[in-house]
């Protein structure tokens, strides 16, 4: 059984609760320190302000903030009140963010001064950085609360996920499940030992679930509003960092800065690791010969949580680009592959989702008795380890965000010059892979490759704007009439061996 029962109530009283918990660097120059003691005492105000404002149980309230002390309060106060906690992906444009408060039902919203206009009208909001009367510092008072007890399969938060539609699902997660999936995570997490540094946003289950690690036992966080190399570089020396865990993009980026590292000291660094994005070998060698340490790549879900894969029950050491080997209390299977050794992952463990929210028709078509289907490709090789191949699908992940080239097509064929576009991914060792884009104009049509960038970089999210741009006169077709992704694959990766893209 789960040490907890309620998932916002992670904190070890047993052990130093005058522990430093997190290291806020919003400012860099005047970092601010909060103890295992004050995040505790400001959820418990988060906790009471909700419950005193007569919320409905289970009802949902949205956080959209950068990293930041007073974001994972809100988070934590918000699922011990008997709430349900939905962190925002900030990045979204406005009108999806207003399709996920209107999705889950959002019924008041914590955010900062930057993202307040963000937040629908009508939706009660309390702002972190207002000072006033009605800002966060003045409505909630730290103190006592009795944490809330939950049911098994209450809900304790909802996180979107891109979704092929271009719309995100929501996805429900219990406390029970995510209790299971903190319980194998920290099984060998030494208690008031470990510094981890955490860049990659709250609105992610990567930095989310690395900061209830962090809790669970009694350790500390050094939280940055977002990453920037240098910054993070910084951070990693001056507070003692012992373990990493970030998406391979940010740690392509640190390695490549050798003007920065120059001289650094890195001797407290135990461990890194990395997950939710591919990584390549070239980029684990570097890695290690610039830290020393051990690096390790892992796998996880949102819908099934990050408890599947660890180390090999004989002691084997695990392979550099292997994900691991199965847990012993999280079921795998691969199906419709050419054999038992590879195809698509399913996975069954108590933090799988129940199902998308209030999307019925696609949860049937994931789940089955318990089952996820992931839609990702592994392979298994003789010792039992696993190794990610790659989406089942024509998905593929940019820096840590799941790009679909429908998505992306369907906002370049918004442009009155553009005919038609075909979007595919090209391997790049820093982001994992880029989107690049075959563009066919109309007629009259004279846009040129800064043109198209700028119209998708202002229309859609950045990450999503093609980095290489051909024009042709026509696309490939396979036998099916279909576009020949594939030969656009392989076309894309001539163009950049021999710098052959418009320009």
């Amino acid at each position: 059984m789960p040490r907890w029962n309620n998932l916002g109530d992670l904190v070890d009283r047993s052990l130093d609760m005058e522990r430093v918990a997190v290291v806020d660097l919003r400012e860099p120059a005047t970092p601010r320190s909060y103890t295992h003691r004050d995040i505790d005492r400001l959820a418990n105000g988060v906790a009471r302000f909700l419950t005193e404002r007569g919320l409905a149980r289970g009802a949902a309230v949205a956080i959209m903030a950068l990293n930041r002390a007073e974001y994972i309060a809100a988070y934590f106060g918000i699922m011990r009140a008997g709430f349900v906690a939905v962190p925002i992906n900030t990045k979204l444009a406005q009108d999806t963010i207003d399709y996920v408060f209107e999705d889950s039902k959002i019924v008041l919203a914590f955010t900062d001064g930057t993202r307040r206009s963000m937040v629908p009208a009508g939706v009660p909001l309390v702002d972190f950085d207002d000072a006033g009367p009605e800002g966060f510092a003045a409505r909630i008072v730290p103190g006592d609360f009795e944490t809330v007890r939950v049911e098994p399969d209450e809900t304790g938060q909802i996180l979107y996920t891109s979704g092929s539609t271009g719309r995100p699902k929501g996805v429900p997660l219990t406390h029970f499940g995510q209790l299971w999936a903190l319980e194998q995570a920290t099984a060998a997490v030494e208690r008031e030992a470990e510094r981890t540094l955490i860049a990659q946003p709250l609105f992610h289950m990567n930095g989310l679930f690395q900061s209830k690690v962090g809790f669970a036992t009694n350790n500390q966080l050094i939280y940055m509003p977002g990453f920037e190399t240098r910054a993070y570089i910084d951070a990693l020396e001056r507070y003692r960092v012992t373990n990493l865990m970030a998406v391979p993009t940010m740690l392509a980026r640190v390695a490549k800065d050798t003007e920065a590292l120059a001289g650094r000291d890195f001797s407290a660094l135990r461990r890194v690791r990395m997950g939710s994005a591919p990584v390549t070998l070239a980029l684990i060698e570097k890695l290690k010969d610039l830290f020393k340490v051990p690096v390790a790549n892992g796998f996880g879900t949102t819908e099934a949580g990050p408890a599947v894969f660890g180390p090999h029950p004989g002691g084997i050491e695990t392979p550099p680009l292997s994900v691991g080997y199965p847990l012993a209390t999280a079921e795998v299977k691969l199906v419709d592959g050419p054999d038992e050794n590879e195809g698509v992952l399913l996975m069954r463990n108590p933090a799988v989702m129940p199902g998308y929210l209030n999307l019925p028709a696609k949860s049937r078509e994931v789940l089955d008795e318990g089952w996820y289907r992931s839609g990702d490709v592994f392979r298994r090789d003789e010792a039992g380890f696993y190794y990610f191949v790659g989406r089942a699908d024509d998905m593929f992940v940019c820096s840590g965000e799941n790009i679909y080239p429908g998505e992306v097509e369907k906002l370049l064929e918004r442009h009155p010059q553009i005919q038609q576009a075909a979007v595919v991914p090209l391997p790049d060792e820093e982001r994992g892979q880029v989107p690049v884009a075959f563009i066919v104009r109309r007629q009259d049509g004279s846009i040129d490759v800064d043109a198209v960038k700028r119209f998708t970089i202002d229309n859609g999210p950045a990450y999503q704007h093609p980095r290489r741009i051909e024009f042709v006169s026509d696309l490939p077709w396979a036998g099916t009439n279909k576009i020949d992704r594939k030969a656009l694959i392989e076309r894309a990766r001539q163009l950049e061996s021999a710098k052959g893209w418009s320009i």
